[in-house]
C-alpha cells in the first residue's frame, strides 16, 4: 500500500522556521522524483519545490528560492522541506508528491500557519 505521510507542520511566528518531512512507503522511493506543493487559503495548489530521484537536481518556485530547501534521504525513504524566514503568505496546506513515468502519488498534507 502506497503511503506518503507529511509531518512537521504547525503554527509559527513570522520570521520563524519549520522543517517538513514526508515519509514514503509501499513503492521504490529512490526511483521517484519528489516534490512539495502547497495550497494557500482560497488559492490553487502550487509547486513549491522539486527534487530528482537521486537528489542531484532541484528546482524551486521563483519566489521561494533562497528561503526553502528541498532534500531527500533515499536510505530513509523520506523527503524534507526546510522553510526559513516564513511569512504569513506561506500559510497553507503542504503536500508531498511522488512521480514516476507511470505513477503519481500524493500525501494528505500538513497544515502550516504563519501568524503572530
Amino acid at each position: 500500500q502506497v503511503q506518503l505521510v507529511e509531518s512537521g507542520g504547525g503554527l509559527v511566528q513570522p520570521g520563524g522556521s519549520l522543517r517538513l518531512s514526508c515519509a514514503a512507503s509501499g513503492f521504490p522511493f529512490r526511483n521517484y522524483a519528489m516534490s512539495w506543493y502547497r495550497r494557500a487559503p482560497g488559492k490553487e495548489r502550487e509547486l513549491v519545490a522539486g527534487i530528482s530521484s537521486t537528489g542531484g537536481r532541484t528546482n524551486y518556485a521563483g519566489s521561494l528560492k533562497g528561503r526553502f530547501t528541498i532534500s531527500r534521504d533515499n536510505a530513509k525513504n523520506t523527503l524534507y522541506l526546510q522553510m526559513n524566514s516564513l511569512n504569513p503568505e506561506d500559510t497553507g496546506v503542504y503536500y508531498c508528491r511522488a512521480q514516476s513515468t507511470i505513477y503519481d502519488y500524493w500525501g494528505q498534507g500538513t497544515q502550516v500557519t504563519v501568524s503572530s
